[in-house]
């Protein structure tokens, strides 16, 4: 039997959100057959695996952020802007904080938004464990403000080096977490570092540079193959970056990192990229079942266990494969929920059965800048998976944000928009320096 659905909201415009968002609005808002909402915190749009690259300033996201205003006008959806206070399963009805300045005046008032369908798309944050001083004394990079917080420390630390070399020894800076953001952010560190010697910054070298990779597990990058893994770490040890594996932080201060064995790594600048989870408010929000992780227990369908009306999907979404282990938190899964999402929302309107999720891994690519990149690829052209490194391995990672801009934008527009970041990388300077 067919269901009438008027309103579709999706709260996070996130990878998975912003792709279902722009597909339901082309084949439903277009045509009038639905009202799609976008619901979001921030006014434009980033790729999250990008923002290690904001960080460091080998991306410029005022040039690559997509605003959502314009999006939705141009892909047949709408998009409010705001943070999600809570949800009235019984009346169908979300409640959006309201938004103030910077000085805390009021701009747009609390406010209701009903809904027939609800994705929730939240993504996820780093997970401190409670571990005692990460919160105030350690830089996330779960947004872009984040990035650019890290970006402002960083020139800073850089520039103060350059005027008193001999002050200052060197930069020390520490990042917990061995897995792909704490990797490639540590690597893109040593580029920054290179560029902004060529710009000026005297007496800046990686020997300026202290950079120490903190991982509780035995190694570095965990979800890839152990050889992928190893392979990165000596490229990243040749770049002089200091990984230290099976070492557990127990607190953070001021001017460092202190360690389960007794040992203290000093660092002027700290970042926390171990773990991931869903925002605190959701947990057992309005409800429904959640893990130990806040994240939404969903069934095979992605509906939520305890509401067939509520959808989630991407990182904030608990889903389990066929063999009982979690979906991995990755942009690929996210993008696979999202075409799902898409094929069972349409099902339910047109009283058809619902699909079941099935998670494909397509492998994992991690880039170390413009050194090196490494991974593994999974189908069914070797299968199994295959070991890539070097340049082929580069061109897949580009291939997987490529692939995103096309599920937004189309092909013409994604070939347009790789012309003018070639023109950008011509006419720009190599490093964002403010």
């Amino acid at each position: 039997m067919k269901t009438e659905i008027k309103k579709i909201v999706i709260v996070g415009g996130g990878a998975g959100g912003l792709e279902l968002a722009t597909s339901l609005g082309k084949k439903l808002g277009r045509k009038g057959k639905a009202e799609i909402v976008l619901v979001d915190r921030n006014h434009s749009h980033l790729w999250k695996p990008l923002l290690h690259e904001v960080a460091t300033g080998a991306l410029d996201d005022g040039v690559d952020a997509l605003s959502y205003l314009a999006h939705a006008r141009n892909h047949g959806f709408h998009f409010q802007l705001g943070s999600l206070v809570d949800v009235n399963r019984d009346d169908k009805i979300i409640r959006l904080a309201r938004i103030d300045n910077e000085k805390g005046e009021e701009l747009v008032p609390e406010r209701n938004v009903s809904y027939d369908i609800l994705v929730m798309a939240l993504g996820s944050v780093s997970n401190d464990f409670g571990t005692p001083g990460v919160k105030q004394n350690c830089i996330y990079l779960d947004n872009p403000e984040q990035a650019h917080l890290f970006h402002n420390k960083m020139l800073n630390l850089f520039l103060k080096f350059s005027s008193h070399p001999h002050e200052n020894e060197r930069v020390n800076i520490a990042i917990v977490g061995g897995g792909a953001t704490g990797v490639e952010l540590s690597a893109e560190l040593h580029n920054a570092v290179k560029q902004l010697h060529s710009y000026g910054y005297e007496g800046l070298d990686n020997k300026a540079l202290n950079v120490t990779l903190v991982e509780a597990g035995e190694r570095i990058l965990p979800a890839l193959p152990e050889r992928i893994s190893a392979s990165a770490q000596q490229e990243l040890i040749n770049l002089g970056v200091n990984v230290l594996t099976q070492t557990m932080v127990t607190s953070a201060d001021a001017d460092g990192l202190h360690t389960k064995n007794g040992d203290f790594i000093k660092a002027d600048l700290l970042v926390w990229a171990a773990g991931i989870k869903a925002p605190d408010f959701m947990k057992d929000i309005a409800g429904l079942e959640t893990n130990r992780i806040n994240q939404l227990v969903v069934e095979p369908t992605l509906q939520t266990s305890r509401d067939p009306a509520i959808f989630a999907l991407g990182d904030c979404a608990s889903c389990l494969r066929e063999n009982g282990a979690p979906v991995p938190p990755r942009a690929q899964a996210a993008h696979q929920m999202a075409s799902l999402c898409y094929t069972n929302i349409l099902a339910l309107m047109n009283g058809q059965p619902l699909k079941n999720y099935r998670y494909t891994d397509r492998g994992s690519l991690v880039s170390l800048s413009k050194y090196s990149t490494v991974g593994s690829l999974m189908g069914n052209l070797t299968r199994g998976s295959m070991m890539i490194e070097g340049r082929l391995a580069r061109l897949a990672y580009m291939s997987l944000y490529r692939m995103h801009q096309t599920a937004l934008h189309g092909y013409i527009k994604t070939g347009l928009m790789m012309l003018v970041g070639s023109i950008n990388r011509i006419i720009r300077p190599r490093l964002k320096l403010h």
